[in-house]
């Protein structure tokens, strides 16, 4: 999904080609008309290749990758997730993010959330 979000648009081969270590190209396919399945992608016809295109704008499938992850592995607390982001030993947060952070700590708290 990455690929496609990143590129727009891409044939099975396209993706295969931006892949780390890339699995065959059967793999690639398959997984791609399981997305397809499943309603993250659908594709049109050029010749004889498909056309791959996201069905949902990135920012609609990140939030809800997030929900299910927050959900899954934190037990549905957000303060948990985010406690487990900044607790990240191998790269502490930049003063810009802090002071991003920050910054949506103090607007959420304007708004009264």
């Amino acid at each position: 999904m990455d690929v496609v979000y990143r590129l727009g648009s891409a044939t099975a081969r396209e993706i295969r080609e931006q892949l780390p270590e890339p699995p065959h190209a059967a793999a690639v396919r398959t997984l791609l008309r399981i997305l397809e399945t499943k309603g993250h992608l659908k594709h049109t016809k050029e010749g004889p290749s498909h056309i791959y295109l996201p069905t949902t704008p990135r920012t609609v499938a990140q939030k809800s990758a997030l929900r299910h992850l927050i959900s899954t592995f934190f037990n549905g607390s957000r303060a948990a997730a985010m406690a487990a982001l900044l607790d990240d030993g191998e790269r502490p947060l930049s003063t810009t993010e802090r002071d991003e952070l920050t910054a949506m700590v103090k607007k959420l708290r304007a708004e009264g959330q």
